[in-house]
């Protein structure tokens, strides 16, 4: 009986493996009729394609699903055009279209300019726009930054005000880190690793970091899964980490916590995140380390301490003013900035359950005015 990482690789390959039995077929039918020859020889094509995708392709979505993903390429290349011209008009589903293609006009060194004024409806009730000024003001350069860490941090850092936000390896590629981080590097911005914490990849390209800190402790936790001051000090140190992050609760899977399936759970995975290879990696709902605004507090300051003097802060998900509040009061006692975000139905990229994706948080225009 196949194990679930078994029957992952089985549904990758299902394609591949399908069109080379099918060509062994159609060959040994071909002493009977000639005929057969000519899906033989189509299927043999298919599978020397397979062959060349899972060997030397390119993609990694080539490699990981042989065949079959040129089925997605095509349909992913129809698809725009057939809505593009027969379906939707030139203003539908933007902004998306509209961001997607001048994202990838920029990247290439293309014109990203458009004559004639604008294409969206300014009537609506959600247009959003900036007024004219008479007198702009004068900007000494574009590169925008912001010193972070008060009085006790000896190690502060300027950050950019355009950064990398969260997003964990496994949940990305090993490429995607690495793309992610070196673009981090070259725009001199940091790169928030997730929950998931510091993998090698995050480390190769040498981009700065964030680490974020989650309930599972990733990074720096014992076998219990609790917090562990030792390796906490072991990632802190590194140079490449200017800043860490407190992740105060699933803002997903609130109440519920995060899994990350023991199938994906490779060794790359386990080494980062200091579990063991192969099982189900948990980030629980709540933290250990603390359960208080004053006990965040003092854990605040105690990896402050335990990093050597680097900036600590948080980041929540407020679903009650009074959350809010208890934070916010403990934050002016201590002189820290608090800066709160309400929860939102869009606020996260995690997998959740279906019913808490649809009906967890408020959404976001109504959160932000709940905020006011």
């Amino acid at each position: 009986m196949l194990n679930t990482l078994d029957a992952v690789i089985a549904q990758r390959y299902w394609a591949w493996a399908s069109c080379a039995i099918l060509c062994v077929v159609c060959l040994a039918m071909a002493p009977a009729s000639l005929w057969w020859l000519l899906p033989g020889g189509a299927f043999g094509t298919l599978t020397y394609i397979g062959f060349i995708d899972y060997t030397v392709g390119p993609q990694a979505i080539r490699r990981n699903y042989p065949v079959i993903a040129h089925f997605r390429f095509f349909f992913e290349m129809v698809r725009p055009e057939i809505r593009q011209y027969f379906i939707e008009a030139d203003s539908d589903e933007l902004p998306f279209f509209a961001c997607s293609t001048l994202d990838r006009q920029r990247a290439k060194g293309m014109v990203d300019k458009r004559p004639f004024g604008t294409q969206l409806d300014v009537y609506e009730p959600h247009y959003e726009w900036i007024n004219h000024s008479m007198a702009p003001a004068s900007i000494d350069g574009h590169d925008f930054r912001i010193v972070v860490g008060g009085p006790d941090c000896t190690q502060p850092y300027s950050a950019s005000i355009f950064n990398i936000s969260a997003m964990s390896f496994g949940a990305l590629s090993s490429n995607a880190i690495l793309a992610l981080n070196e673009g981090a590097r070259r725009g001199n911005f940091y790169h928030d690793t997730g929950e998931g914490s510091i993998s090698c990849h995050h480390r190769k390209n040498g981009g700065d970091l964030t680490w974020e800190i989650g309930s599972g402790y990733f990074g720096c936790r014992n076998a219990q899964g609790g917090f562990d001051a030792d390796k906490f000090v072991e990632n802190a140190a590194s140079s490449q980490v200017k800043m860490i992050e407190i992740k105060l609760s699933q803002g997903a899977k609130p109440g519920h916590g995060g899994v990350l399936p023991g199938a994906k759970v490779t060794a790359e995975i386990a080494e980062a995140r200091g579990v063991p290879i192969g099982t189900d990696c948990i980030s629980p709902a709540r933290h250990s380390a603390f359960s208080t605004p004053l006990e965040l507090m003092h854990f605040v300051a105690k990896l402050r301490v335990l990093s050597g003097g680097k900036p600590v802060g948080f980041k929540l998900a407020i679903g009650h003013p009074r959350s809010g509040l208890a934070l916010s009061k403990r934050c002016w006692k201590r002189e820290l900035l608090l800066i709160s975000l309400w929860l939102t139905a869009k606020a996260a990229s995690a997998q959740a359950p279906l019913e808490f994706t649809d009906h967890v948080g408020a959404p976001m225009r109504r959160g932000v005015n709940a905020g006011a």
